[in-house]
């Protein structure tokens, strides 16, 4: 029966001691969420109404373009955007620019076997067990709604996976524990649920927002241990930024029938526009359950032609991924010179960041905007994390440069 009175569910510790609700969590990241003035400084753009009607309605940051409006966003740096800066090539860009009065005026292909071939030919699987989405947001809410009862979370994380349940309650909550910087141990994860009693479980490698990486050796012992779970979630958005070689569960997926993975291509291909994302599964039984409510035309036309670039442009994808990894681990190795700030390490394209001192992420969010026209992500708003996280994603060594700068006068 589903169960809609409130929408709130209940936040256990890994002890499996109760915690308090979601609900109760987002409140509490709320305390002091208008922006404060930090001495004399008064903000040129005020966040307060902003934060209040678009911050803490969703487990998501505003947009810029909600914030200052499309004209103004255009003189901000912002790394709270994550994707890949590099890619698509100019090349492919100015092909979408030529073709786009008859791709806007053209019907997508109702028949999707040609895209999830194109997608196929580079991620080397089988095209028959992918499902592309209109970005990896509709295909989390197609398998919150069709393939899951009750399932266990690790938080702070994605909030689509917890917001989209038929019932919130259906999600119980394994809380990460700040003194251990938010790390997920996984074999006390599987214990956890199994007291539980569930049967379904969500791994985001790399996590969001922590950047935490598991091995692709220590995936695979892990799968190996749930192989009595009836569902493993291991949502991959982040890998390709893991490693030159990437360490992705694409190749061995067909080895366990209850996973299934979930990738987003705004991050890696650096499409959040185009709204693409997929899953992949060597089950077909799973993957045709949700292809029952996919619904005819999901992926647009725009999307389309993008994804028939794909095999032509493979290297030029790998380039951007590689030098995308080096611009990161420059940043993160600049960030730590910072004496006001804790940096976590990271197998993503994005960097959390923990503030010394007192300062609040809603204060440096609105420093860093009103000061130096650049926006970072604000973590307060995320279930189980404190209000003092930012998470700062990679735009390119110049831009980075100027994020480093910034953070070193207000906080070094």
């Amino acid at each position: 029966m589903v169960r809609r009175r409130s929408g709130i569910h209940v936040v256990y510790d890994p002890n499996g001691n109760m915690q308090g609700t979601a609900q109760e969590s987002l409140n509490e990241g709320a305390v002091g969420g208008g922006i404060r003035n930090v001495g004399a400084v008064k903000p040129a753009i005020d966040l307060t109404q902003h934060r209040k009607h678009l911050f803490y309605e969703t487990s998501h940051s505003p947009s810029l373009a909600d914030l200052v409006g499309y004209e103004n966003a255009k003189g901000i740096i912002d790394f709270c955007f994550i994707a890949n800066p590099y890619y698509p090539t100019p090349e492919m860009l100015e092909g979408l620019k030529e073709n786009i009065t008859n791709l806007i005026k053209s019907y997508p292909s109702s028949n999707p076997i040609t895209c999830q071939r194109n997608l196929a030919q580079v991620l080397n699987v089988n095209p028959d067990h992918l499902i592309i989405g209109n970005g990896a947001t509709e295909l989390i809410v197609l398998v919150n709604t069709t393939l899951i009862e009750r399932i266990a979370v690790p938080v702070p994380t994605f909030g689509e996976y917890i917001e989209k349940l038929k019932d919130q309650r259906d999600a119980e909550l394994f809380t990460l524990k700040p003194e251990a910087n938010y790390q997920l141990d996984l074999q006390s994860y599987l214990a956890w649920t199994r007291q539980r009693g569930l049967k379904a479980l969500l791994v985001i490698n790399p996590g969001n927002p922590t950047g935490q990486l598991f091995s692709l050796d220590e995936m695979i012992e892990f799968l190996e241990h749930a192989k009595d779970m009836e569902l493993v979630i291991v949502d991959e958005s982040f890998i390709d930024f893991a490693g030159e070689t990437i360490p992705s569960l694409l190749q061995v997926a067909e080895q366990y029938s209850n996973l299934l993975l979930v990738r987003s291509m705004s991050k890696h291909c650096g499409v959040p526009g185009l709204r693409l994302g997929y899953c992949y599964s060597g089950n077909l039984f799973i993957l045709n359950r949700m292809r029952q409510y996919i619904p005819t035309w999901n992926v647009n036309t725009l999307a389309q032609y993008f994804l028939s670039l794909l095999p032509s442009t493979n290297a030029a994808y790998h380039q951007s991924r590689i030098r995308l990894i080096g611009d990161v681990r420059w940043l993160y190795s600049a960030l730590r010179a910072i004496a006001g700030i804790e940096v976590y390490p990271t197998g993503a394209n994005f960097i959390l960041l923990k503030i010394k001192g007192g300062m609040t992420a809603a204060e440096l969010q609105a420093l860093l905007l009103s000061e130096h026209r650049m926006y970072v992500r604000d973590c307060s708003n995320k279930v189980g994390m404190d209000k003092f996280h930012i998470r700062v994603a990679s735009q390119g060594l110049e831009k980075d440069s100027k994020l480093v700068d910034a953070l070193g006068k207000l906080l070094g």
